[in-house]
C-alpha cells in the first residue's frame, strides 16, 4: 500500500477519492466490480450510518451502502490531502 492508499472505511464524509485496488477475492470481489468500483473511479463518502456502519457512497452517480468489512477491502487514493482515519 503506497503512502497516498488507505481503505475507503478511512474516507471522511464530504471527502472523495478514486479507486486504486480492490483486496477481496471470490463473490465480493465480483459484487464490488459489479458495483461500478474498477480501479479509477471516482468515490464519494456521502452519510454514516448513526451507528457508524454502514456507510453510503456516491458511485458512478448512485448512492451505495457499504459496510465496514467490506468497505475495508477497497484501497483508494485521496483526492486531496484530507482524510479521516
Amino acid at each position: 500500500m503506497s503512502k497516498n492508499t488507505f481503505a475507503l472505511t478511512q474516507l471522511s464524509i464530504g471527502n472523495s477519492g478514486r479507486v486504486d485496488s480492490l483486496l477481496a477475492q471470490g463473490l465480493t470481489r465480483r459484487r464490488l466490480l459489479d458495483l461500478g468500483l474498477v480501479p479509477g473511479t471516482e468515490v464519494e463518502a456521502i452519510r454514516r450510518s448513526p451507528a457508524g456502519d454502514p456507510t453510503a457512497f456516491l458511485i458512478r452517480g448512485t448512492i451505495i451502502a457499504l459496510r465496514e468489512e467490506v468497505s475495508r477491502q477497497v484501497l483508494i487514493r485521496a483526492e486531496s490531502d484530507e482524510r479521516g482515519i
